[in-house]
């Protein structure tokens, strides 16, 4: 694989609900436990051929916005991604945006409007 798809993402209107939902669903810890009460799924040990996955988070949008599920690749430079995406028949929604500081992101529709993240990678 190339570049690997590093996280997952569930944002919508009510994310107590979507934490609680997902929590009893499919028996993930939820540490919501930060300033924005985003809640990290944590990627357990080992490579994700074992069947461990990879982490995300459950969070809550803006006003009115609908929410969304997406996932996030790891790139080197989110500015050249989402450029590329553009020039690819891609629309860029957001970024490069750094949320608390902390990691570098960016979203973009694919040209059939399906929403996908690329995030810094941190090598």
């Amino acid at each position: 694989m190339g570049q690997p798809v590093v996280h997952f993402e569930i944002v919508g209107k009510d994310a107590a609900k979507l934490r609680s939902y997902y929590s009893e669903l499919f028996g993930w810890e939820i540490d919501a436990n930060n300033p924005v009460g985003y809640g990290i799924v944590a990627r357990q040990e080992g490579p994700p051929t074992d069947g461990v996955g990879i982490g995300g988070g459950i969070g809550a949008g803006p006003e009115g916005y609908p929410g969304h599920v997406t996932f996030y690749v790891a790139v080197p430079d989110v500015e050249a991604a989402l450029a590329k995406a553009e020039s690819l028949g891609g629309t860029r929604v957001m970024g490069p945006e750094k949320p608390m500081d902390i990691v570098e992101i960016g979203l973009f529709n694919d040209p059939e409007g399906h929403l996908v993240g690329v995030v810094k990678d941190r090598m």
